[in-house]
């Protein structure tokens, strides 16, 4: 049986999967595209959980002002930083540097979702 968080979380890294090499977005976006914009915190646990899936690039998805408030998650002191490093993306003090430019917003990419 299927629960619902685990549909959500599916739903979650169907988002993820379509976030552009070298961009990146927050958990409040995806949530908002997902029609639940108050739950960025489940989109978080979401991403958690994914670090067993080789295909869902977490290290893409950061808090609403850039920081890599997931880091503590991954593997390693700075993996989500070289991750996110290796595809270009400036990291200092733990925060994107140039996030508004490289911010991939999925409602106005993908247009409105629908379930």
């Amino acid at each position: 049986m299927v629960t619902e968080n685990q549909n959500f979380f599916q739903k979650v890294y169907e988002v993820a999967r379509l976030i552009p090499f070298g961009r990146v977005t927050s958990y409040g976006a995806i949530a908002k595209y997902l029609g639940a914009a108050r739950s960025a915190r489940m989109v978080g646990w979401a991403m958690n959980a994914s670090h067993t899936m080789e295909d869902i690039p977490a290290h893409r998805v950061v808090n609403r002002k850039g920081l890599l408030t997931g880091k503590h998650h991954f593997d390693g002191t700075n993996l989500m930083q070289q991750l996110l490093e290796n595809e270009g993306i400036q990291v200092q003090e733990h925060q994107i540097i140039d996030f508004e430019k490289l911010f991939w917003d999925p409602t106005r990419e993908l247009g409105e979702y629908y379930q």
